[in-house]
């Protein structure tokens, strides 16, 4: 069973042990970082919680950006009891003891906010378990995702939460929580850290907005400093080899970050499994999430191989989905297994010509009338301005085919999506070319 956590103390002695993260976990709005259009003054979610008039909410966002802390913050500062609860490690039972625990204290004139990280683990029961719990008020539900809401939750559960999205922590964010981590008691402020502006930014700009993961390398810095009877003094050194594996990926500029992508991209595009297999890994080792990578495959799939082999597209959500359901570092096999499956496969990228064309096509003709005959005819009004009229249902005929045009007239005649002669595409190619011809010749002369 989980248990229902005290309001975090101030004393430093408490922290003893901890991760720096840990002690340096924001215990008011005012020392929390980022997150302006949520909870700076006048802001919705300040005036809830000012107001004491929370209900259960959904916070959307990517890691070490406050999801928890901001939970424990309003559970705080509504007088009510926390309990942590992990979607990794827990099953309905544990939800039905954590649920039964915080009916007995709503019994008892106690409100009761359960927090749940990363709820977009937990499958559709587990979800459902907590619906009834939250209609009547057991509780209040929060839940913590990185994962889009609408994808990941049940619409019934989501429907009763009110979901609110927090950014990325920006670089000014990022050094605030640094120099406070020197200077407060529960961080390094008895310390007397000698650590120049120049690490400090270097260490914000390895972070990616992640408040935890730059704590933790501050943390790793100082404890590998240089410490003497004046204090502890953090060298160019120190912080170069703490900073050596996410220096594989990020630079100051983040230029390296997209450097590496579109090294992959094109590996996999010039048919190269051995070098896109070393530059995944290359962003792997740095630090990237697995998600972003296979979300890049995933649009290689479609861009780069298209029809030409069909189950490329299969391959890439697979491995997203193995990479969502197993993390790092075991799904590093299963993305090796994509870009192979890419760099191998036949490629036509007659897929991303395709919309590029439309697109200029729609930025010539942006309003360019539905023909009558495909527009929707559901009033009788509709149907004496003659939509719908002339339509001809492919289903009726034998070729299941007509020569019907549905391109708006300034652009009748119009290819945008043409096939090439590459693996399975040559297929389609040949497929197309024979209903283009089948409707020419069947097409009245105007």
């Amino acid at each position: 069973m989980q248990e229902m956590s005290p309001l975090i103390p101030r004393d430093s002695a408490a922290f003893a042990g901890q991760p720096l993260a840990a002690r340096m976990r924001p215990l008011t709005l005012e020392e929390f970082a980022g997150q302006k259009h949520l909870i700076g003054e006048g802001k919705i979610l300040r005036r809830l919680i000012a107001s004491d008039a929370i209900s259960s909410m959904i916070f959307w966002g990517p890691p070490g950006v406050g999801k928890t802390t901001l939970a424990q913050i309003i559970a705080g500062q509504t007088r009510a009891a926390f309990i942590n609860f992990s979607a990794v490690t827990s099953g309905i039972k544990e939800i039905r003891q954590v649920m039964n625990q915080a009916e007995e204290n709503r019994i008892y004139g106690g409100r009761t906010i359960v927090f749940v990280d990363e709820i977009h683990r937990f499958n559709k029961a587990q979800q459902d378990a907590f619906l009834p719990y939250v209609e009547k008020g057991s509780i209040i539900l929060i839940g913590a995702t990185t994962e889009n809401p609408s994808f990941e939750i049940n619409s019934a559960l989501l429907s009763r939460c009110k979901v609110f999205v927090l950014q990325a922590l920006t670089r000014e964010d990022i050094l605030f929580l640094l120099h406070r981590a020197l200077t407060d008691d529960r961080g390094f402020g008895r310390e007397h850290v000698d650590i120049s502006d120049e690490a400090l930014g270097a260490i914000a700009d390895s972070s990616n907005g992640d408040a935890r993961s730059a704590l933790s390398t501050l943390e790793m810095v100082v404890l590998n400093g240089i410490a003497d009877e004046h204090g502890i003094t953090v060298t160019p050194e120190t912080l170069s080899q703490c900073l050596s594996r996410k220096s594989l990926l990020y630079d100051k500029s983040g230029e390296e970050h997209y450097n590496l992508i579109s090294a992959l991209h094109k590996s996999m595009r010039n048919s190269d499994p051995d070098a896109a297999v070393y530059w995944m890994m290359r962003m792997l080792e740095g630090g990237e999430d697995p998600l972003y990578i296979a979300r890049r495959v995933l649009r290689f799939a479609a861009e780069d191989v298209g029809l030409a082999d069909p189950r490329a597209m299969e391959v890439g959500v697979a491995a997203y989905q193995a990479c969502h359901f197993i993390g790092v570092p075991e799904c590093n096999v299963h993305l090796a297994e994509a870009v192979v499956y890419m760099s191998l496969a036949s490629k036509s990228n007659a897929m991303e010509v395709a919309t590029m064309e439309a697109r200029e096509a729609i930025a010539k003709e942006p309003d360019a009338p539905v023909p009558l005959h495909i527009r929707n005819a559901p009033t009788a009004l509709m149907k004496s301005l003659n939509y719908g009229k002339g339509y001809q249902y492919a289903h009726d005929y034998e070729e299941k085919i007509t020569p019907m045009t549905c391109l708006p007239e300034a652009l009748e005649g119009r290819r945008f999506y043409r096939p090439t002669d590459q693996g399975q595409e040559a297929r389609y190619r040949e497929r197309l070319e024979q209903i283009l011809a089948w409707k020419k010749a069947r097409r009245k002369p105007e």
